[in-house]
Parts: C-alpha cells; sequence; structure tokens
C-alpha cells in the first residue's frame, strides 16, 4: 500500500507537470488531459481502505502512538532526524477522499468554460498542483513535511484568485497570502518547538504528548491553535475569507471551500489535539467560546448579506465554528461530530459555490436585489440551489445535520454551566441559519424574475454537481459512511487524551 500513497501525491503532481509541455494553442486537450489526471489520482484513493485493518487502528499502551492503515516511512534527512513519513488512517482518510473528487469535479468543470485571465491549461495545472499540497498536508505524518505540504497550496491558490477572479482579485489575493502567512510563521514556530524538544518529529511517536513537558505543550498548542484558526478560518482570524471567495472563479471558491478550511481543522486535531493534549485540554474553555461566537457572527452577518458569493462565504465561519465546537469538547463525540462536519461541509458548500458560480454567469450579478424568480425562470437551478441550502441549515436526513448535532450533544455531554450554556448558545445560532439561508431562498427563487437567467443545465454542470448532490444525500441519509472509518482513531485519541 506504500505504491498506492506514492501514487496519490505523484499523479496530479506529474499531471501539473505534463501540462507545462502543452503548447498554447492545445488548450483544450491540455485540460482534458488534466482532468484524466485528476480521475487517474482517484484511483489509488479508492484502493487505500483495502488496508484497514480496525484491530490495528489502536495507540499502544506506552508510549500511545496511532497506527496507520498504510504507512511510508524513509529517512529524509537523516542529520536532523527528519523522515519522509507519510500515512492514512480514518481521521484523514475522508478528507483525502474528498479532496480528489472535489479537484476531479474542479477539472472537468472548466471543460464548459475557463473564466476571464488566463488559460484553462494553466488553471488546470495550479488545481493539480493545489491537489498535491492539500493530500500531502492529509497524509504527512512527520511535522515538519506537514508544514511543507501545508506551504505549498499557498502560491497555487493565490495564483488561482489573482489570476482568474474579480474586479478586486488581487486586493484579495494578497489579503489571503497575508493571513495565511502570518498563520504559517506560527505554525513553524510550534513544530521547531516541539520537534527540538522531543527530539523528533514524528506525529506517531508523538501524539498523546510523548516527550512533551505541560509548558511546552501549552505554548506549542497556542501557536498550533492561532496558526489553524487562520487557515480554517476561525473568528476573529476569519477576514481574509469573504473577500477570497467573492474574487475568486468558482472552481477557486470550490476547492477553497471544500477542502483549504479543512486543512486547519484537521491540523487541529492531528496536531493541536493529538500531539499537545495537555495544552488542548487548558485552551479547550476558551476554544469552546470562541466556536460558539463564531457560529453566532457568522449567522448575524449573513442576515445582512447582499451579494450570493459572500453570504456562502460567511455561512462557512458559522458552520466551522460548529466544527470547532465539537473539537473543543475533547470527548469522543464532539470529535467524531467534527470529521463528520468537515466532510459535510465540503460537500455542500462545495456544491453551493459551483451553483452560485453558475447563477452570475448566467445573471452577470451575484447582487440579491437583481436576482429574484429563479423557480419560474430557471426551475431546475433553482431546486438543486433549494436542495444545497436546505442541507446547508441542517435538515435531518441531509448531511448538514449530523456534524452540528452531535457538537451541540458533545457540549452537553461534556457538562458544567459553562458547556451547557454554549450548547444553548450554538443551537440558536443553528436556528438563525435556518433563518438566512430561507431569507436567501426567499430572496433567489421566489417573487417576480429579474434579469435573464438561461434554464438550460449543460452536461458538464450535471456531471460536476450530481456527485455532490447524491453524497449529501446519503451521508445524510447514512453517516456510518464517514462515522466507520474515524470510530476507531477517534476512540483512540481519547484514550490518549485521558
Amino acid at each position: 500500500m506504500s505504491v498506492a500513497l506514492v501514487a496519490v501525491l505523484l499523479l496530479p503532481a506529474l499531471g501539473a507537470a505534463v501540462l507545462a509541455l502543452f503548447p498554447a494553442r492545445k488548450d483544450q486537450a491540455a485540460r482534458v488531459t488534466g482532468t484524466i489526471f485528476a480521475a487517474a489520482t482517484l484511483i489509488p484513493i479508492v484502493v487505500l481502505p483495502f488496508a484497514r485493518d480496525d484491530a490495528w487502528t489502536s495507540y499502544s499502551a506506552n508510549p500511545p502512538a496511532v497506527r496507520p492503515w498504510a504507512e511510508l516511512d524513509h529517512p529524509w534527512v537523516p542529520a536532523l532526524r527528519l523522515d519522509f513519513h507519510l500515512g492514512v488512517d480514518g481521521v484523514s482518510y475522508p478528507l483525502i477522499a474528498l479532496t480528489g473528487l472535489l479537484t476531479l469535479l474542479c477539472c472537468g468543470y472548466t471543460m464548459r468554460k475557463v473564466p476571464a485571465g488566463g488559460t484553462g491549461r494553466t488553471l488546470v495545472a495550479l488545481l493539480l498542483v493545489l491537489e498535491t499540497g492539500i493530500l500531502g498536508t492529509f497524509l504527512a505524518l512527520d511535522l515538519l513535511l506537514f508544514f511543507l505540504f501545508f506551504e505549498v497550496v499557498l502560491l497555487p491558490m493565490y495564483a488561482v484568485i489573482a489570476g482568474w477572479g474579480g474586479d478586486d482579485r488581487r486586493r484579495a489575493a494578497r489579503k489571503f497570502v497575508l493571513y495565511t502567512l502570518f498563520g504559517s510563521v506560527l505554525l513553524l514556530l510550534g513544530v521547531v518547538l516541539v520537534a527540538v524538544t522531543a527530539g523528533t518529529g514524528d506525529i506517531v511517536q508523538l501524539t498523546g504528548g510523548t516527550g512533551l513537558s505541560r509548558s511546552v505543550q501549552y505554548g506549542a498548542f497556542a501557536l498550533f491553535a492561532i496558526a489553524f484558526a487562520v487557515k480554517a478560518p476561525l473568528w476573529p482570524l476569519h477576514t481574509w475569507l469573504p473577500d477570497a471567495h467573492t474574487q475568486a472563479p468558482t472552481v477557486g471558491s470550490v476547492m477553497l471551500a471544500g477542502v483549504l478550511l479543512k486543512m486547519g481543522t484537521y491540523g487541529l486535531i492531528r496536531i493541536g489535539v493529538g500531539v499537545t493534549p495537555l495544552g488542548a485540554g487548558w485552551a479547550a474553555p476558551v476554544l469552546g467560546v470562541l466556536a460558539v461566537a463564531a457560529v453566532l457572527a457568522g449567522a448575524l452577518i449573513c442576515l445582512r448579506q447582499t451579494e450570493l458569493k459572500r453570504l456562502i462565504a460567511y455561512s462557512s465561519v458559522g458552520h466551522m465554528g460548529f466544527v470547532l465546537l465539537g473539537i473543543a469538547t475533547l470527548t469522543a463525540t464532539g470529535l467524531q461530530a467534527a470529521l463528520l462536519g468537515n466532510v459535510a461541509h465540503g460537500l455542500i458548500t462545495g456544491l453551493l459555490f459551483f451553483l452560485a458560480g453558475a447563477i452570475k454567469d448566467r445573471a452577470h450579478t451575484g447582487e440579491l436585489a437583481e436576482l429574484g424568480g429563479l423557480r419560474e425562470s430557471a426551475p431546475r437551478l433553482a431546486g438543486l440551489f433549494g436542495f444545497a441550502a436546505i442541507a446547508s441549515l441542517g435538515l435531518p436526513g441531509l448531511a448538514g445535520f449530523w456534524g452540528e448535532a452531535f457538537a451541540v450533544v458533545a457540549a452537553v455531554e461534556r457538562g458544567g454551566g459553562l458547556w451547557v450554556t454554549l450548547a444553548v448558545l450554538a443551537a440558536i445560532g443553528g436556528a438563525l441559519t435556518a433563518a438566512y439561508f430561507l431569507r436567501l431562498l426567499r430572496k433567489l427563487t421566489h417573487g417576480p424574475a429579474r434579469g435573464s437567467v438561461s434554464p438550460e443545465i449543460t452536461g458538464t454542470e450535471w456531471l460536476a454537481w450530481s456527485p455532490l448532490a447524491a453524497l449529501t444525500l446519503a451521508v445524510g441519509v447514512a453517516p456510518v459512511l464517514v462515522l466507520a472509518a474515524t470510530s476507531a482513531p477517534v476512540r483512540a485519541l481519547t484514550e490518549a487524551l485521558r
């Protein structure tokens, strides 16, 4: 299975290199080739679960260490005791699969239309580089390797926003870079602090806080928490997100919301909670308060938004607040809710941004005051958007419900006045989420038709949107599709926290 791990990283990187060799006049052929490489990357991703052995996915008694399904561990820089260590388990696999799927859909979506600003060949190549960095982040089991893959994502995402975005794209791209670099500096400091103190950067060996004193864990977790909060992003470090989403092209928004944000919450679980558990326990009440503040602030801001993509972007702040609340409880229920919420948000918000991009392309505006009557002018588009919206507001039976509902349950389970209060406030935030999505649907799909919106949905659009809609329903009806993979590593992680 080590071959599959290498293939997961090698195929998109090779695809980007191949596209660089295509002449500009063969732009269509280059986009087709890039989409083929994105599809090929899904093959080793699908193979990885066949290495799964639940009995092997556990923590040993002394010291505690997670056991991945598949693993590759080779010396990288022996003088510095750095290893090229990759692995996959139930915590990372759902996000790896989500990354592979969304990249394929985004590459395929460029077959329909390439946004103004550059060639389709370059855009697809950047998407493949982006995929390589994201997958590497989810696969890395060495702290420095994790940091390097974490940084690989920065430049291609900047180029996608600055090259193919809206009128104010360069300012939004610069803001994205500045915030991300700030988080990266703190992440590097935390990585160096842990690696120097423990004498290793191996995440497997470090899980459970092995070799780290209480004070080191406190300091390292503070650095990690702020760094990952920027990437997630979590309130109050979220202000780069609405600008980036509003200005990014459709495929950029889908990748940004679908998987880039998950790098922050995944890192908080894998490294923040896993490597520095004492620090996580110390900061848990603060994280819980910030999480609920994000839920309420995101919902209240969305109630005032007048632009379609900006509203969806701010909704992500609230949804990721529920994910952080689950993590902050440090319970098995909360961590599973966070992991399920990550996947659900990627599916639903990815679909929402695809649909928002299609509406803006047709109507040439995203202003809600200039949109309306979509159910009369484009009923199929209105129906799909309505489905995605009610999934995002947490309707039972759809994917958005489980993660947010059980994050609240986990806070109640944690007990105590603070956590019960946070649970109640988060539930109120959930009600406000329903309010702003219903307001959005009233403005967008009801009332008299405004502007000209083509009712036709192309075959490429159906191919890009259908898998996300189907998986939103499937995960909503059978959340065990995600929870089956996460239960063993989450149980082991919470045992190490005790």
